[in-house]
Parts: structure tokens; C-alpha cells; sequence
């Protein structure tokens, strides 16, 4: 028998169904990245169409921010003023010298510059290459002073010539020093003060510095052979 024609089975065709494409991270953060720039720009076009129609808003916070801030700049000159008032009236006694300890000792040597029209930072500690004490005066001279208090005074040990030779090898060719200082409340050996002058260090015995202390007289008014001054001043 012959098959029929009709009874020939088709091919079916197998539907193939496609995956939905996915988008990627980093369109996903670009697309969040464009929104949110939107959203900033729609906020900012309000924020300020709110400050527009609402300006005095504006004037007000001015104010009340510009009335503490008056303050506060008033306080911190009349704090300036005050201590630079102080600065120039401080004076100190011999005993209240003896009193401190060595590094207040140096703070106050310190203030003593200040006072002077220095400018000066305390300087000394560990590593301090022989200067406790850096400042420069008013006639642009820099000084470099090592200090050495002694809790008896002039009854303490005597600053000898060890102590000058550190300096001199450290206050010119390290700290820049047009003056070198050995400063003491105590007093100096009797090789120490020959050596000094040799080597131009500038000695301040418990004399000197009482006098300076006592306000009388700049420190450089009190010593012998003190440099000219690096610029003109009507101090010199």
C-alpha cells in the first residue's frame, strides 16, 4: 500500500525562547548615579527659589551669627592686649627666681626676651644641642641662651667651663647665634669667665640677671661687646 501524503508527519519546529537581557552594575550605578544628580539639582533649584521668596531668613541668620562671632573676635584681641600689657609689665625678684624649677626657669627667660620686644620660644629639653632658649631682638640679632638654674642659688655648684664649650660648639654653627648666652641664678667658675670672654660667650650671673629680671634695663644693655644690630632699630 502506499502512505498517504497527508500522513506524513511535519517537523516541528522547537520555540526558542530568548533570556531577557540583563543590565550590568555598572549600569545600574550609573543609572542611580543620574538620578540622584537629578534629585540634587531639583533640591538646589528649590532651596534656593525658598531663600529667594524667604530672604530675610537670610538677613536674620546674619545677624544672629555675626553678633557672637563680634564677640569673640573683641575677646580675643582684649586677650592679645591684655597679654602683651603683661608681657611688658612683668617683673620678677631674685627669690622668685630661685623658686622655679630649671625648665619653668627657661620659660621664664623665655617671657624676659618677650618682654624685651623678642621674639622667643623655649627651646630646651632632650637633643636641645646646648640652647634652651632661641629669640631674636628687636635689631634682628639671634640669641641662643643655655640655661642653668641652681636651687641654692649662688651657694649652688659654680657653671664651669665644660658647660661654655658645649655652647660654642653648637650656638653659631647650629642655632645661627649672633649672641651666645650661658645664664645662670648661680655664678660662674673662676676659669669659666676668662674662657667666656676668649671665646665670646656672654656670661649672666646671678647679678646680671637679677637686674635684668627687675626690669631696668633690655638684657643687651647689660652686656659687654654686643654685636651691632642686623637692621635698623630705635632700640640701638
Amino acid at each position: 500500500m502506499g502512505s498517504c501524503p497527508m500522513s506524513r508527519r511535519r517537523p516541528t519546529r522547537r520555540t526558542v525562547r530568548r533570556r531577557p537581557t540583563r543590565r550590568s552594575k555598572k549600569q545600574d550605578e550609573q543609572i542611580a548615579v543620574l538620578v540622584g544628580a537629578v534629585v540634587a539639582v531639583f533640591l538646589a533649584v528649590a532651596a534656593v527659589q525658598w531663600l529667594l521668596a524667604h530672604w530675610w531668613l537670610l538677613v536674620l541668620m546674619a545677624v544672629i551669627v555675626s553678633v557672637p562671632g563680634g564677640f569673640w573676635l573683641q575677646r580675643m584681641r582684649q586677650r592679645a592686649e591684655w597679654q602683651r600689657v603683661h608681657a611688658q609689665a612683668l617683673r620678677m625678684r631674685i627669690a622668685e627666681v630661685d623658686a622655679l624649677d630649671h625648665r619653668a626657669f627657661e620659660f621664664a627667660v623665655r617671657d624676659l626676651m618677650r618682654r624685651d620686644g623678642c621674639t622667643a620660644e623655649q627651646v630646651g629639653g632632650a637633643g636641645d644641642d646646648a640652647c634652651d632658649v632661641r629669640a631674636t631682638d628687636p635689631a634682628g640679632r639671634i640669641w641662643a641662651i643655655q640655661c642653668k638654674h641652681r636651687r641654692d642659688g649662688d651657694r649652688g655648684a659654680a657653671v664651669g667651663v665644660g658647660v661654655l664649650q658645649q655652647v660654642n660648639g653648637t650656638a653659631r654653627q647650629v642655632h645661627g647665634a649672633d649672641i651666645a648666652v650661658v645664664l645662670t641664678n648661680g655664678r660662674f667658675s673662676s676659669k669659666a669667665i676668662p674662657w667666656g670672654r676668649e671665646h665670646r660667650i656672654h656670661l649672666v650671673d646671678r647679678r646680671v640677671l637679677g637686674e635684668w629680671a627687675a626690669g631696668s634695663r633690655p638684657l643687651w644693655d647689660l652686656l659687654d661687646r654686643i654685636p651691632p644690630p642686623r637692621r635698623p632699630t630705635a632700640l640701638s
